[in-house]
């Protein structure tokens, strides 16, 4: 059963295609992109309708990648603490509505300050402040995907 889920030609849907953006914003803030080449990629992600429209666009960064193409058969898949990522089984001790309300009442990424994602809080707060505060949408926007579907934390863990 596992040949089928782990095969490129599956689809994905929004949640993959978010969670790969995710992945390559903290690799352009760790400064492995430039704006251009993340750009590019997020443009692709989001066009991409399989596994195997993404997986090329990780081939040349490091660990982590998305969670959801680490299984692959043949990759060598990261350990967790490599990755970024936890079992699915342990919480987060921040709050989802915590960090919605943060991000809508104070939009230059203090929910995801909260969070402790501090790579992308540190983005959205240079772009409103390079923009000053034109930019203030994202971290709205932000805050209310985190209102109403949750996220996670630093360390990929998942809010209460």
């Amino acid at each position: 059963m596992n040949g089928g889920l782990d095969s490129d030609d599956l689809r994905i849907g929004t949640a993959e295609r978010e969670a790969a953006s995710r992945v390559l914003a903290d690799h352009f803030a760790e400064g492995r992109l430039t704006a251009a080449e993340y750009e590019e990629r997020v443009d692709r992600v989001l066009a991409s309708r399989t596994r195997g429209d993404i997986r090329p666009l990780f081939t040349d960064l490091p660990a982590p990648h998305p969670a959801f193409l680490a299984p692959a058969s043949g990759a060598v898949v990261p350990t967790p603490d490599t990755a970024g990522e936890v079992q699915p089984a342990e919480v987060s001790d921040r709050s989802a509505v915590a960090a919605g309300i943060l991000q809508i009442a104070l939009p230059f990424g203090s929910g995801r300050f909260y969070t402790g994602d501090t790579r992308l809080a540190v983005i959205q707060l240079v772009c409103v402040v390079l923009t000053f505060g034109m930019a203030g949408l994202w971290p709205i926007i932000d805050g209310i995907i985190l209102l109403t579907q949750g996220g996670t934390d630093g360390k990929g863990r998942p809010l209460r």
